[in-house]
């Protein structure tokens, strides 16, 4: 019973968080809503049958993290060890709410943050053409540092490749490039210490000046790119061919979001300001730019969409000031009229959201949960299922233009937890993929780590505005 005793110890305050949830009414069964998501994430999260009985005609409750240690010494499962369920039940409870440390800053906005697939590597781009890949595992030494070339406005995006061997950089420009992460220089200057090659999405596009890319995601097997632009099409980009592979005239206005469904890469979701979500079938295009179909629900433009990476089901960010969660079994052939229902003249850029608008719901809203709270306003802030690893993937997490960040219960909507800490918005996030520990970067220049439980030094303290928030 050593092991026991020693994680018994561990695990109290982890158990003082589950109580402080329950007390909030985030637990399991609060708000339930009865849909085939929901019983997914309890079966990928939910601890074994023989703890979870609860006295009949009674909620259940959380199982307790000193239940589920005593029912692994006894070997409840036959197996010796935890399901990877009992293992989701536990670990989600240690959020990554301790902290801040400070991990970076930088004297430029950061626009978009993202940790690799095996948590080993974490990647920063800044507005001012500066892009830093950390070194995790290695005190977060920078591993390497690239200064970006011929930026519009800012770096949009980026993303790693799976084998995670290069890195893309998209601008408002139609030139994507690509750097080798791999290669021996920690220092990367465009075309100087480095050749950072260039992708070229426009092909015969008629308006080069005005193109720009918003969003680019590496397919899982690393052979193609999908990008959204703001000639409100979909791009699809052959990696082996170097040339553009396909153009999906996809949304009546910006695309700003588009992602993989799934690692088929068949699927493809996209959002735009003309308030829809679109999913694509690349297996069965007979109209060219005919989408396999449309959701409707927000209110207002779409700034991310994330994919729970099934196929079936994504959350998207709204300029509604939501967060929407879908099941693409529910989309529509067609999109039905949305309401106009705030000022035409209202701009997420710089003016508030109407204080009446905020309860408005579309008349023809096929999302299956909404979630409130943070706001999205002056940037296209982004959202996330929580990691499938440590959580059974029962969070969703969004930055908030405030400089916070929330956590929310997937099932029950429960705002579960919020970091505030920034002077400026949190556009981007991050959750390890294995550790509860979570990046937040935001445009007053700070990348922050939070952590559970975290580590022996204090946390970074600074006084808010010492030097403006929009450097």
């Amino acid at each position: 019973m050593s092991r026991l005793r020693k994680d018994v110890n561990a695990c109290n305050e982890g158990n003082a968080l589950s109580r402080t949830c329950a007390r909030q009414g985030c637990s399991e069964n609060s708000g339930y809503l009865d849909h085939d998501i929901f019983q997914l994430t309890n079966l990928r999260s939910g601890p074994h049958d023989l703890l979870s009985r609860g006295v009949p005609g009674r909620m259940k409750l959380p199982v307790s993290t000193l239940k589920m240690l005593v029912g692994r010494e006894g070997n409840y499962t036959g197996r010796g060890r935890f399901t990877s369920a009992d293992s989701c039940h536990v670990l989600s409870r240690y959020l990554p709410v301790n902290g801040p440390w400070w991990v970076d800053q930088v004297k430029s906005r950061a626009y978009v943050s993202q940790f690799s697939a095996d948590g080993s590597l974490f990647v920063a781009g800044f507005q001012r053409s500066h892009i830093r890949i950390y070194n995790v595992d290695r005190g977060w030494k920078v591993k390497k540092d690239i200064m970006a070339k011929s930026l519009r406005w800012t770096i949009t995006d980026t993303s790693l490749s799976p084998d995670q061997r290069f890195l893309v950089y998209a601008s408002l420009s139609p030139i994507v490039h690509i750097v080798n992460v791999g290669s021996a220089a920690t220092e990367s200057v465009a075309n100087i210490t480095e050749i950072h090659d260039s992708l070229d999405f426009a092909g015969d596009h008629d308006d080069d000046d005005g193109f720009g890319i918003f969003s680019v995601k590496f397919s899982t097997d690393g052979r193609e790119l999908v990008a959204a632009s703001n000639d409100n099409s979909i791009h699809v980009y052959d990696l082996e061919a170097k040339r553009p592979s396909l153009l999906i005239p996809a949304h009546k206005s910006d695309v700003n979001t588009v992602c993989f469904a799934d690692e088929t890469g068949h699927l493809i979701f996209s959002g735009s300001d003309d308030h829809l979500c679109k999913v694509w079938d690349r297996r069965c295009f007979v109209t060219k730019g005919k989408a396999a179909g449309v959701l409707m629900g927000h209110l207002e433009g779409i700034t991310f969409i994330d994919s729970r990476g099934d196929g079936r089901y994504f959350i998207s960010n709204g300029k509604d000031q939501t967060t929407k969660l879908w099941d693409i079994r529910k989309m529509s052939s067609n999109a039905a009229y949305t309401p106009r229902l705030r000022d035409p003249e209202w701009d997420y850029r710089w003016m508030d959201y109407p204080t009446h608008a905020r309860a408005l719901k579309h008349p023809h809203d096929q999302s299956i949960a909404t979630y409130r709270g943070h706001s999205v306003l002056c940037t296209l802030i982004r959202c996330y299922f929580s990691p499938s690893y440590s959580t059974g993937q029962k969070y969703i997490y969004t930055g908030s233009s405030d400089g916070s960040l929330f956590i929310y219960d997937l099932v029950s909507g429960a705002q579960v937890a919020s970091h505030h800490h920034h002077d400026a918005p949190v556009r981007d996030c991050s959750w390890h993929p294995f550790y509860p520990m979570m990046i937040t970067s935001s445009w007053d220049g700070v990348i922050a780590r939070w952590e559970f439980p975290g580590g022996n030094e204090e946390p970074s303290r600074w006084e808010p505005n010492h030097r403006g928030p929009f450097f």
